[in-house]
């Protein structure tokens, strides 16, 4: 590998795409990752984007969960 290659990118700085940082976040809250997929994701994924789509998972899920109590009642 080359100097280039191994130099640290800034978290705010990486690019990764919205489908992948999806498919990240959707796969860890299920909690079935593998380690190399992981680690993969911590060197290409932002940071804040991981933050931002898991909490509109979360949102997501619980007014997912709401609309299915009121409908089951």
């Amino acid at each position: 590998m080359s100097q280039e290659s191994k130099r640290s990118v800034s978290p705010h700085e990486r690019r990764g795409s919205l489908g992948r940082t999806i498919r990240a976040v959707a796969w860890s809250l299920i909690g079935l990752r593998k380690g190399s997929e992981y680690e993969q994701d911590v060197q290409r994924l932002n940071p804040l984007h991981i933050i931002a789509v898991g909490l509109a998972a979360v949102f997501l899920l619980v007014l997912g969960l709401i609309g299915l109590v009121n409908w089951v009642v």
